[in-house]
This record gives structure tokens, sequence and C-alpha cells, in this order.
């Protein structure tokens, strides 16, 4: 099965109609497959769980089999500042719908206050504040009173012209307490359900909130000096709920040295979504992944697969020994 450019205008018509008209629409915000490889997405709380300082970049093409789905991409920094007693970070997100049609601009600032419990377990606890930016080409939209049906779109619109850019800011927190070897983790984004209507005249068409859940565990199968042949196995779960649409993932990956492998299986609300296989390569300051979503849905014979590729760069310290808690996990 194929779709013709009139066909992926219409997908395009009926998702944008959805933000515009203000109806409630079984909408997401932007998702990555490798959740554990851009934590401060994830739960704003993971900044600063690193010892050193993280510079991480995702990037993400979804279903390229149709024309102008979904392209989006990450940059995010974080690190644990001992003088602020927990971490700080900064994210820019990108995310394009429709070859351009709709776009969507996000830069994020975030404190994590860390709270030793004991000497096992810490929790920390984030606020996150930024802006977003959604913007419309309205030239690119086709209406119905445009069509004569023998020659196509032909006619002038009498639809309204609307704002094609949209300016707001944004709120987020999370909560995540951890171990060693294990964390559990809640973020809420969206937190005052900013609206995003493209026309003044109508009220009402707000982001969900959207709620997170994730949880992690190492567990070392082989335990040695050399860290070139130690072995972990790693099982990874997380919910996300957004409206009425829930998405559950759930798998694991091990690792061996610097090689890493991995897959996930992928549920939402309606049915199962797909399968997601992870490569990746380590080393003690670069970390490389890179994964494969196959689709399972019925979608399947148009939006056959995603690509997503994550890089990350570890800015080392000069210091002997952390001086608290290092999450090890999520990782890969």
């Amino acid at each position: 099965m194929t779709f013709s450019r009139a066909s992926v205008l219409r997908v395009i018509l009926f998702i944008l109609w959805s933000l515009i008209a203000g109806k409630q629409a079984l909408a997401q915000d932007p998702q990555f497959s490798q959740f554990y490889a851009n934590p401060i997405y994830t739960n704003p709380a993971f900044a600063g769980t690193s010892n050193v300082g993280r510079i991480v970049i995702n990037m993400r093409n979804q279903w390229p089999s149709i024309a102008g789905a979904f392209r989006t991409g990450a940059v995010s920094y974080d690190e644990h500042f001992k003088s602020i007693n927990g971490g700080f970070g900064i994210q820019a997100t990108y995310d394009e719908q429709g070859v351009g049609t709709l776009r969507t601009n996000t830069i994020n600032f975030i404190y994590s206050y860390m709270l030793e419990v004991n000497r096992r377990f810490t929790i920390r606890m984030a606020l996150q504040a930024g802006v977003f930016q959604k913007t419309l080409d309205f030239s690119k939209l086709l209406w119905y009173d445009q069509i004569i049906l023998t020659q196509g779109f032909i006619n002038p619109t009498a639809e309204p012209p609307g704002n094609p850019s949209i300016l707001s800011p944004n709120f987020a927190t999370g909560i995540v307490g951890y171990s060693k070897n294990f964390f559990i983790g809640i973020a809420v984004h969206n937190l005052l359900e900013p609206e995003q209507n493209f026309f003044e005249s109508v009220k009402g068409n707000n982001i969900p909130r959207r709620f997170t859940v994730n949880t992690g565990y190492i567990i070392p199968i082989v335990e040695t000096q050399d860290p070139k042949y130690r072995v972990n196995l790693s099982p990874n779960v997380i919910f996300k709920s957004q409206r009425q649409f829930n998405q559950l993932n759930l798998g694991l990956y091990l690792s061996r040295g610097s090689m890493v492998g991995g897959v996930y299986f992928r549920q939402n609300s309606v049915n199962a979504d797909a399968f997601i296989i992870l490569l990746g390569y380590r080393t003690q300051k670069v970390k490389v992944g890179y994964s494969y979503d196959a689709t399972i849905s019925a979608a399947r014979t148009g939006a056959v697969n995603s690509h997503e590729v994550s890089i990350a760069f570890e800015l080392k310290k000069r210091i002997r020994r952390p001086k608290f808690p290092i999450l090890h996990c999520p990782d890969y």
C-alpha cells in the first residue's frame, strides 16, 4: 500500500484542523524510543544525576516512508553543582510535521534539588520552566471551499487568516529516587496546560498534561575489575499518559564492556505499536546509540519503521571521587 500526495495532505489537514478548531484530539508530545538516552526530557529530576556534565543529542525520524511525517531533535546539557546542592539543566527541542507545515521549538531550564535520604538512597526533586513556539504555515493548507470537483483546489478560501506563530511559557516538575543500581521516577509536563490556539476566536485548545512514570534496574551478570568484561542486564519500564492516550514501553538491554544491545515493546491505548531494537557503543567520554522501531500495528503497511540516534558526551571533572550518589541507570 502506498500513500498518494493527496492522502498525505488529507492526513495533515485532519491533524491541523484538530489543533486549529480546538477539538479534543488524542495528540501527544513528541516522544523518543531511547527514553533512557534522553533522561531530562523524560523527567527533569534526572538533571545532575551523573557525576559529570553531560551533553546529549537526540535525533528521531518517525515513519520516513510517509512524506512529511515527524522529525524531532533535542539537545541538552546537565550537571550537578555542589554550590546549589543540586543539578542544573537546559534543553532545546525541535519538532516538524508536514514538511514544515507545523513546527514546534522549545527551550527549558531545570533545577533539581538533591536530598540524601541515607548513604544508599537519594531523592531529587525538580522544577522546569521554559517557553515553546509553534508556527503554522497557512500557505500549505488546503480548504474544502477551494475545491472544484472537476479541477481540484482552484478557488481562494474564505477561511479567516490565523496567527502563524504562538509563543507561550510552559512548566514541568518531577521527582526521582535512586540507589546505585535502581531508580524510579514520576514527572508531570505541561503543568498549567498552556493554550495553543492559532485563532484568537478559538479558546480552550490546551496542551494536555503529560504524566510519566519510569523505573529501571541494573542486574550484574559478570562482575570483574576489568570493565571490558563486565556484563550487566538492565530491564526498564516507562508509562506515559496524556489526556486519553496511554503508552507503555517495556524491555531490557544487555551490556558487555563497551557494547550494548537491547529490545523493547511499545503498547498504546488502542493496540500494540512497535518492537524496538537498540544497538549502542560507549566509552568513558562518548556514548552512541541507534534504535529501529518496527511497526506492528495496522499502520505498518504505510508507516513501516522509525529511526533514532543518540549521542552523549561526558565532561570529566578533576575530582578523586564523587561526593554524592551517582545514578548509573537509565543508561545505554
